[in-house]
């Protein structure tokens, strides 16, 4: 059914009047409080950009059931509904009914974030984006019959109640698998004393620094960097770069199963294993392992970087300062256990299982909630565009 046919059905021949929100609505700008003023443990939020509180007032200038837009900066447009007391701020617009028992107030809200691109789209040109309170006054809302507005308000809160509680259980699963796997994992990682040997990386291994070069929007190589690896040690497959292969770095090219960790900054220590078999080479912020795969399954090891076993003696061997280091001096220092080569196959066999689920609703989660945001977009759009006699 086209959204033409739906309202037409929905409305039963009753005319839809179109008013400025001036007419129904009293818009005001909030007052300035300094954070100084400002207390976490102050009972009412303090609202300046719309998208949620800036900090907390012992004091509030609205009662609640209001529309927030923000006025100014980055969030200039954006819609908020607040129905409990808060202090509105200089740089946010409250915007109360005149006569609740003639017009749901979020009704209104529902319709003003269905229309938030508009608002955001007629943002005051040049220097700091903003929007006026002339826009806000003359803005156009429609005024169906009160029941309507009301069956609306319910179709899309139920939605939107929905897609929280949706979300919220796709995120228990996914933190429920994590401790599932990190369970697992320390388990099998636990051995007893004189069951395996424990020797420093730097008696097993190799290390490599990255090639240091500017990256490239296009070239024949992805040029992988530390913030290409997300926060489970995987590859992020988008906003890729690269470089062209040359004499002078096709030494840096990855072979399937490479091991890579970041040497420096807030990431220091995380560690992907490339798993892909296109070319690629890594930047000048990540050093190489290499092991030999008689001794070392490069995946035992990748699993054994995601334990507290690498993270306890990671964290000690760090250097300080404003940028921490974790070169590849403090990295030969870690020990790890060295079971034998079948018995790692079967660690990583068992843990790649549980890896590969938590992968899943990883990837999924974000997904799923922009799947449900588009949805829940399509039907509210669908419940408010009214038919309009005359362009505004």
């Amino acid at each position: 059914m086209s959204n033409q046919n739906f309202m037409a059905s929905l409305l039963d021949g009753v005319e839809v009047e179109w008013k400025s929100l001036k007419e129904v609505a009293t818009v005001t700008i909030g007052e300035f409080v300094h954070k100084n003023n400002q207390d976490p443990s102050a009972q009412f939020p303090v609202y300046n950009g719309g998208t949620s509180p800036t900090g907390y007032y012992h004091k509030y200038n609205n009662t609640g059931n209001k529309i927030i837009v923000s006025a100014r900066g980055a969030n200039a447009g954006f819609v908020n509904r607040i129905s409990t007391p808060y202090w509105a701020g200089n740089s946010c617009y409250s915007i109360g009914i005149k006569e609740a028992t003639e017009l749901n107030w979020e009704f209104v809200f529902f319709f003003l974030k269905n229309s938030e691109n508009r608002l955001i789209g007629n943002q005051q040109k040049g220097g700091i984006p903003a929007v006026s309170k002339t826009q806000i006054d003359m803005f156009q809302i429609p005024i169906p019959p009160v029941n309507i507005q009301e069956k609306i308000v319910r179709i899309l809160n139920a939605f939107t109640e929905l897609t929280a509680e949706l979300t919220a259980e796709l995120t228990a699963e996914l933190t429920a698998r994590k401790k599932q796997y990190t369970y697992y994992r320390d388990q099998l990682l636990n051995f007893e004393d004189g069951e395996v040997e424990w020797r420093s990386l730097g008696e097993i291994g190799e290390f490599t620094y990255g090639y240091a070069a500017k990256a490239q929007d296009s070239g024949n190589a992805r040029f992988i960097r530390i913030t290409d690896i997300n926060t489970n040690g995987k590859l992020i497959a988008t906003d890729s770069k690269y470089v062209d292969i040359s004499e002078e770095n096709e030494r840096y090219l990855l072979k399937k199963n490479d091991l890579l960790m970041a040497r420096t900054g807030a990431t220091y220590g995380k560690t992907l294993i490339f798993e892909d078999d296109y070319p690629a080479i890594y930047a000048g912020f990540l050093i190489k392992l290499s092991f030999d795969e008689k001794i070392v399954n490069p995946k035992f090891y990748w699993h054994f970087a995601r334990s507290d076993l690498f993270w306890t003696q990671a964290n000690k061997l760090v250097s300080g300062g404003g940028q921490p280091q974790f070169n590849a001096n403090a990295l030969k220092e870690v020990k790890m256990p060295i079971p034998p080569i079948a018995r790692q196959n079967h660690i990583v066999t068992v843990l790649d299982r549980f890896d590969a689920i938590t992968t899943s609703i990883s990837e999924g989660l974000p997904q799923e909630i922009e799947l449900r945001q588009k949805q829940y977009e399509y039907y509210r759009n669908m419940l408010l565009t009214f038919p309009k006699a005359a362009e505004e």
